[in-house]
């Protein structure tokens, strides 16, 4: 299997696990990919997601020999297509998914990392949309990154294909932070487990809502928030927590 899933209580890691290709996003590895979110989406005992790679890096992006092997506009756009789909599908999802990376993500694979809704990395890893180098401007991977990225260090990636270090990349807000390679598995399962102790619905409603209200006008994102927040206090999970805070004790998280 391509595609590992390991379970840690209610924290799932999922391992992009074909180190010969740098773990690239293949046809079989995005369809893999795309079914086990969409299973770990419905799993009630997941409540965060983490996504690594196995070897050197994190993900190379799109298998380069598979690409040039497919020779009709038809198969170029079912691939990009179905990239873009697993993108959505994280963006999307119910669950929080924290992308852990030790090494070299580049192209598609840092459209992954952007994807993600938090990102750690090691103080080695390298960030890249180099697809300019070889006559591929990065358009799809720019969705992603561009909308954790402002405009000048996000032109500066696409235009000159440079690979830029973790610490530039947290800088830039591509990444929430990096550690030393040795402790870098630790800090993702403390942000994971902290996580994981909150309300799952909350966590689901608070998601979608972010992705959500971003991409409306001011006065739009307003109203909607409003209604989702509503929608979040009728929940038993908001009035024991309120209880909770209120009477100094832990809240028994009913996930309802």
């Amino acid at each position: 299997m391509n595609i590992k899933v390991v379970k840690l209580k209610d924290i799932s890691r999922i391992i992009i696990n074909e180190p010969k290709t740098y773990n690239s996003l293949s046809f079989k590895n995005l369809n893999d990919l795309i079914k086990v979110f969409k299973k770990l989406d419905y799993d009630r005992k997941t409540k965060v997601i983490i996504l690594e790679g196995a070897g050197k890096g994190f993900s190379a992006g799109h298998n380069l020999k598979e690409v040039r092997n497919l020779k009709s506009k038809k198969k170029y756009q079912r691939l990009f297509n179905l990239c873009s789909k697993l993108m959505l599908r994280i963006v999307e999802g119910r669950k929080p998914v924290i992308a852990k990376v030790h090494g070299a993500a580049y192209a598609a694979g840092c459209q992954l990392v952007a994807s993600c809704d938090l990102a750690y990395s090691t103080k080695e890893a390298l960030f890249a949309t180099p697809g300019v180098n070889i006559g591929l401007f990065c358009s799809t991977p720019m969705v992603a990154v561009s909308r954790k990225v402002n405009r000048k260090p996000m032109m500066k990636m696409l235009l000159t294909g440079e690979p830029i270090k973790a610490n530039y990349a947290k800088e830039i807000g591509l990444i929430n932070d990096y550690f030393p390679k040795s402790k870098l598995n630790k800090e993702v399962l403390k942000i994971a487990k902290k996580i994981a102790s909150k309300s799952n619905l909350t966590i689901k409603i608070g998601k979608q809502t972010f992705y959500k209200q971003l991409e409306m006008p001011l006065r739009k994102a307003y109203s909607h928030t409003s209604k989702m927040m509503t929608i979040n206090m009728m929940a038993m999970d908001a009035k024991e927590g309120i209880s909770a805070f209120i009477e100094k004790r832990k809240p028994v998280w009913k996930n309802k």
